[in-house]
C-alpha cells in the first residue's frame, strides 16, 4: 500500500480535490459538514499532507524524524547525540520530537513530521497509536523502531530485551543470598518498557520460588522523591523485604536516602539494584548496583542502518538485539 494521495481523500469525502486542499490550508473556509467528511477520509487512509511546496514536492528531504519519550531522561539524550554525532557527517539532519510517554502525542508528532517528507522515522518501542501505525506502515522509507525489541515490528527493531533485564536482576539478588526480594516502580503504566522490565522480574521471582512475587508502584513519574515514597510504601506492606529491584536508578536513589532516613544499611539489611547506569550511581555510598543499557550504541546501530538503507534500497529490515550489562557495585 502506498502513500495516500490527495486525490484519494477527494473521492472518499465525495468532493474535488481543490476543494481537500482548501480545508486543509483554511479550515474556516469550509462548512463543518464539509471539514468532519474530509477529516473522516484522512483518518481512514492515514493521509498525511505534503508541506514541501513546488520542485521539492516530488523528493525525499535528508532529514531522519526522530521521536523519543523526553530529552531530560539521559538514556534517550545520549542516543540521540550518537545518532546525530553518525549521521551529519553524510548530510542527515534530525527533527526530534518528544511523545511525554503519550501514543497520542506520538501521532501527531509523526504526522507533523511525515508532511516534511523525511528519508526515515525512528520510533522508540514498539507500541503505537493506531493512526502513527496507519500512517507508516507501507511507507516507502525506513522505520526503525529502537529501545525494545518485540514482535510485529513495522520494519527494523534496534534495542534489548527489558524483560530479561527483569529477569537479570531478580537472578543476581537471589545470587547474593536475598530470598524475599520486590520490585518497586513508577508510571509503568504508561512507560512499558519499564512494565516489562516488572514482568520479567516477577517470572523470575515465580520461577525460582513458586511464590506470589512482591510488587509496588505509584502512578507519579520516576524521581528521588518518588523513589522515596514507593520504598517507603513498600516497606509499610512489607517490612520484611531483603532486597528490592527499582525500575530505574532514580527511584533507587530515592529510596537509598529513605534507607539513610531509616537507619536501615545497605546492602546488610537491603540489597538493592536498579536500572540505567547513571552518572552518580558510581559516586554515591555505596555505589549503586545497576543494569546499564546500550544508550549511545542503540544511537550508532541505528545510523548505521539508516546509512545502511539510504544506500542500497534492497536492504530489509532487521531485528538486532545489543544487549545490556550488569554493573554490580556496593548497593547489593
Amino acid at each position: 500500500m502506498g502513500r495516500a494521495q490527495m486525490s484519494d481523500i477527494a473521492q472518499l469525502a465525495g468532493v474535488s480535490a481543490s476543494t481537500v486542499s482548501r480545508a486543509l490550508r483554511n479550515p474556516e473556509a469550509v462548512s463543518d459538514a464539509l471539514r468532519a467528511k474530509v477529516n473522516a477520509a484522512i483518518e481512514q487512509t492515514g493521509y498525511v499532507p505534503n508541506r514541501m511546496a513546488g520542485g521539492l514536492a516530488a523528493s525525499r528531504t535528508r532529514t531522519v524524524g526522530v521521536i523519543v519519550p523526553s530529552l531530560i531522561n539521559t538514556f534517550f539524550a545520549a542516543t540521540v547525540e550518537a545518532m546525530a554525532d553518525r549521521l551529519e557527517p553524510h548530510g542527515y539532519q534530525l527533527m526530534v520530537g518528544t511523545s511525554g510517554y503519550s501514543p497520542e502525542r506520538e501521532e501527531a508528532l509523526a504526522t507533523s513530521f511525515l508532511s516534511w517528507l523525511p528519508s526515515a522515522m525512528v520510533l522508540t518501542g514498539t507500541h503505537h497509536a493506531r493512526g502513527t501505525l496507519k500512517r507508516l506502515v507501507g511507507l516507502d522509507i525506513p522505520i526503525v523502531e529502537m529501545w525494545e525489541l518485540g514482535d510485529n515490528a513495522l520494519d527494523t527493531t534496534i534495542g534489548f530485551s527489558h524483560r530479561d533485564v527483569g529477569r537479570e536482576a531478580a537472578q543476581h539478588l537471589f545470587e547474593r543470598g536475598r530470598r524475599r526480594i520486590a520490585f518497586a516502580g513508577a508510571a509503568i503504566d504508561e512507560d512499558r518498557r519499564a512494565w516489562q522490565r516488572r514482568e520479567g522480574f516477577l517470572d523470575a521471582v515465580r520461577a525460582t520460588q513458586h511464590q506470589s512475587p512482591i510488587s509496588h508502584v505509584i502512578p507519579q513519574r520516576a524521581s528521588v522523591e518518588a523513589g522515596a515514597v514507593v520504598f517507603r510504601e513498600l516497606l509499610e506492606m512489607h517490612p520484611e523485604i531483603d532486597g528490592a529491584f527499582f525500575s530505574n536508578d532514580a527511584l533507587m536513589l530515592g529510596a537509598m536516602f529513605e534507607c539513610q532516613r531509616r537507619g536501615i544499611t545497605v546492602p546488610q539489611q537491603i540489597a538493592m539494584i536498579g536500572f540505567g547506569d547513571l552518572d552518580y550511581g558510581a559516586w554515591s555510598s555505596p555505589r549503586l548496583s545497576t543494569i546499564r543499557p546500550p544508550r549511545r550504541e542503540i544511537g550508532l546501530a541505528v545510523a548505521d542502518h539508516l546509512l545502511k538503507r539510504f544506500n542500497d534500497s534492497s536492504a530489509g529490515g532487521e531485528v538486532i538485539d545489543l544487549g545490556f550489562q550488569l554493573v554490580p557495585r556496593e548497593s547489593s
